[in-house]
C-alpha cells in the first residue's frame, strides 16, 4: 500500500470544474472514497476544500461517479449536484463515458495493437480477479483494446480503451496476456514501485456533459515519476 503522505489533496489536482462536475487527477495512494481502512478519501478532502473555498455554511454535496484503484493514478469524476450524479451514473452504466488509460508494462513480444476478451471472476477473499479464456459460470465478460505507443529499455507504454468496467480489469487482462503492469505485484510484476503504486494512469475522459450537453474532454497530467518523466520527454509532452 502507498504511504500516507500521498493522501493530502492539492487543488492543482483539479483537471476540470464547473457548477455540476469536478474532475480530479488522482495521485497514487489516494482513495477515491472511504473504505474499511478508515483513511481520509479524496471525497472528504474535496468536500472540505469546496466548503472553505466557497465559504459555504451548510453541507457540500459531492458524489463519486466512478472508481479507480488506490494504487493507480489519473482522472476520476465527482458530481457536485444530485442531477449530475444521477445522469452520470446512468452514463457510466450505459458505457457512454470514454475512458483511456496509459500503462507501463513489462516488455514482451506483444502485438502492436489488439482487442482482449476474457472472463473475470472476483475473488472476495484475495481482492483479486481470476481470468478465464472462455465463458465460465460466475465470470463476466471483460473487453479492452490496447495500442503500443512506444518501447523503453525494459518496459512498453500501452494506451488502453475500456469497453467494460470489471474489477481490476486492465491489471488482470494484461497480466493474463503476459505483460503485467510495472509495480503490480498482485498480478505478477517482478518488483514493486518505490511509491507502492502501479504504473497505470487514467489518462483521458470524454463524455457529454450531463446538464448542458457540451462535449467534455479532459487529459490528466502524468505523475512526476522517473519512468513517466522519460515518457513525457520522449513523446515531447507538456503534461
Amino acid at each position: 500500500m502507498a504511504p500516507n503522505n500521498h493522501q493530502n489533496f492539492d487543488p492543482e489536482q483539479i483537471a476540470y470544474e464547473d457548477n455540476h462536475i469536478i474532475i480530479i487527477n488522482k495521485k497514487v495512494g489516494q482513495l477515491v472514497q472511504g473504505d474499511k481502512t478508515g483513511d481520509l478519501s479524496l471525497l472528504d478532502h474535496i468536500k472540505s476544500y469546496i466548503k472553505t473555498r466557497n465559504q459555504k455554511s451548510g453541507n457540500v454535496f459531492l458524489g463519486l461517479v466512478h472508481r479507480i484503484d488506490r494504487p493507480t493514478s489519473g482522472l476520476v469524476i465527482y458530481a457536485k449536484t444530485s442531477k449530475a450524479l444521477s445522469r452520470l451514473t446512468v452514463m457510466v452504466k450505459d458505457r457512454e463515458i470514454k475512458k483511456v488509460y496509459w500503462a507501463l508494462v513489462e516488455k514482451a513480444d506483444l502485438a502492436p495493437s489488439a482487442t482482449l476478451v476474457h472472463y473475470l471472476q472476483k475473488n472476495e477473499k484475495t481482492n483479486k480477479s481470476v481470468v478465464f479464456p472462455r465463458p465460465t459460470s460466475g465470470a463476466k465478460e471483460a473487453r479492452l483494446h490496447y495500442t503500443k505507443l512506444m518501447d523503453l529499455d525494459n518496459y512498453s507504454l500501452l494506451e488502453i480503451e475500456l469497453f467494460t468496467g470489471r474489477h481490476h480489469q486492465i491489471r488482470a487482462q494484461l497480466s493474463k496476456t503476459g505483460v503485467p503492469i510495472k509495480g503490480d505485484l498482485k498480478y505478477g510484476a517482478s518488483r514493486s514501485n518505490p511509491d507502492g503504486g502501479i504504473s497505470l494512469h487514467a489518462r483521458a475522459l470524454e463524455f457529454t456533459h450531463p446538464v448542458n450537453k457540451t462535449t467534455i474532454s479532459v487529459t490528466g497530467a502524468l505523475p512526476n515519476e522517473v519512468l513517466w518523466n522519460v515518457v513525457k520527454a520522449q513523446k515531447k509532452l507538456s503534461q
